[in-house]
């Protein structure tokens, strides 16, 4: 029988091998190269082709981490079947800057599919695009909340794909959310060719969170588990609180603010969840929940302006069981 061919920007990876991949996207004023970088870990068995990437948004270290210790942890070396392809950074130049964007402002994951020449976003999403995206078969892409916000750990999945439905039930993360795709985003490229995409969110930009880290493993586990190309995989602790609809609870006013509810808590209607103040003593404004429901995420921000966001707030739910 033939070997199937598996070629990543020009590299070669026999069944059974394992290869490091670079792809230049670019250079620094100063002159120096930059990479996105990746590790492909093949069986000998064909099977299907895992694409899992962090680092999209550069300051979202806890993306990173994820992918790395994955990597790390031995359990890609011994696949019975199909591919996995590791990029913990897509992001380079905002992983150096630690930002969210590149130099010109510009979003990775709202420049997809891009183009290879557009702006230097685009042109990082098209490397991703056009040299790995034809060879995968699913994706599990992994974020983290921006700016000061804090997410609990959570998979969100196409509501429309019956496919990334059933393995964001199999990945198993403590919250499950049915979003609509962002224009121009991987997920969106990924709906538009039939390809199951989860996003997992965890943690805050620019910090490590130990808990997500290891929630975002073990659903990678289940995952490669269900698909038949790892042994075992550990099983949920406790059941998913799987949601589809969200709202925010925003500011009435600017001061210093405390959370007196953080992420994953449970809330009933009108109760105090936060407080904002002013630094002299005369104002204390309590922050109250405004529906039954989950909170998604939280502002960790000490000093909120008026209309920023401070609670996501999941209030049509359901308990999928373990």
């Amino acid at each position: 029988m033939e070997e199937k061919v598996l070629e990543l920007n020009g590299v070669i990876i026999k069944p059974g091998e394992q290869a490091d991949i670079k792809m230049l996207v670019g250079r620094l004023p100063s002159g120096g190269k930059i990479h996105i970088r990746g590790k492909v870990y093949r069986s000998k068995v064909d099977g299907p082709v895992v694409l899992i990437t962090g680092g999209i948004h550069g300051d979202e270290i806890n993306s990173v981490q994820i992918v790395r210790r994955f990597m790390d942890s031995g359990v890609l070396d011994n696949l019975l079947r199909g591919t996995v392809i590791c990029i913990p950074v897509v992001n380079v130049y905002g992983f150096i800057y630690f930002s969210r964007d590149l130099p010109d402002g510009k979003d990775v994951n709202r420049s997809f599919p891009g183009s290879s020449s557009g702006s230097l976003a685009s042109r990082i999403a098209n490397s991703i695009t056009k040299k790995i995206f034809p060879h995968v078969d699913i994706g599990l892409d992994f974020h983290t909340g921006g700016a000061s916000r804090y997410n609990f750990p959570q998979i969100r999945y196409t509501k429309t794909d019956e496919k990334s439905k059933e393995l964001a039930r199999v990945f198993g993360a403590p919250q499950i959310l049915s979003r609509g795709t962002i224009p121009k985003s991987l997920r969106r490229v990924a709906l538009k060719e039939g390809k199951p995409f989860l996003v997992f969110e965890g943690g805050e930009s620019l910090r490590l969170d130990g808990h997500s880290i290891a929630m975002a493993a073990r659903g990678i586990r289940r995952v490669l588990h269900h698909l038949d190309m790892i042994e075992n995989a550990p099983l949920p602790e406790e059941p998913s609180v799987h949601i589809t609809a969200t709202s925010w609870i925003r500011a009435s006013q600017a001061g210093l603010f405390t959370w007196l509810k953080c992420s994953g808590s449970f809330v009933k209607k009108k109760e105090e969840i936060g407080i904002i103040q002013d630094p002299h003593g005369d104002m204390n404004i309590k922050v109250l929940a405004t529906r039954d429901g989950y909170i998604v995420g939280h502002n960790n921000a000490a000093v909120v302006s008026q209309g920023d966001a401070l609670f996501h707030l999941g209030y049509e739910y359901e308990l999928w069981e373990v």
